[in-house]
């Protein structure tokens, strides 16, 4: 007969680790327009072409919180960190083991339901000439915060990976950026690096 197997609980630490904008971060939600035209177009109907307003296309373009505060995507974090980890410190570490590893907690969440970071900082509008679908050129006008900086909450497993690690891990996610037209698309905006951990 085998023996008892004894399992201690897990333990779990939380980081709360500051990071600030070393490039200006441009955000770009999509909007209620804009989700009703996909699915107009999905269900074979045929849009009414509307005015471009620039100034309701920049307030649609922030993600807010119920009380009105700025934010980002928390996700958006995560996944900048474990790309530029696995990037920046090769076959030491996993794409797939680092997105287990890593718990990056919400601060709450957004009018449409995703989890949001605050953010600090104050938006400006920005106009942007871009290409969409067959290389029709159009104008965009979204937020832009040009100082910024976030809390990232970080739960993590001291016996698999130690604080120094994830503070590590989230710099260097700070080099692949968040937000439009970050490095990893081909920009150079909404880069970061940790201030305090």
């Amino acid at each position: 007969m085998a023996g008892t197997v004894s399992l201690n609980r897990i333990q779990r630490k939380t980081a709360v680790i500051e990071v600030t904008g070393t490039a200006p971060l441009i955000v770009h939600r999509w909007s209620e327009k804009a989700r009703e035209m996909m699915l107009s177009a999905q269900q074979g109907k045929k849009a009414p072409k509307t005015l471009k307003d620039p100034q309701a296309d920049y307030e649609s373009s922030m993600y807010r919180f119920e009380d009105g505060g700025h934010g980002f995507p928390i996700m958006a974090f995560k996944s900048a960190t474990v790309k530029g980890g696995a990037r920046l410190f090769g076959k030491s570490v996993k794409m797939t083991e680092l997105r287990q590893m890593l718990t990056f907690h919400p601060d709450g969440f957004g009018t449409d339901g995703t989890q949001l970071v605050r953010i600090a900082g104050e938006p400006e509008i920005r106009e942007d000439m871009v290409r969409v679908g067959m290389g029709t050129a159009d104008i965009r006008y979204r937020a832009m915060y040009r100082e910024w900086s976030a809390m990232l909450t970080v739960e993590f497993v001291p016996s698999v990976i130690d604080l120094d690690s994830v503070v590590a891990l989230v710099d260097a996610g700070g080099t692949n950026g968040v937000g439009e037209w970050r490095p990893e698309k081909s920009g150079s905006f909404g880069t970061y690096e940790v201030r305090n951990a």
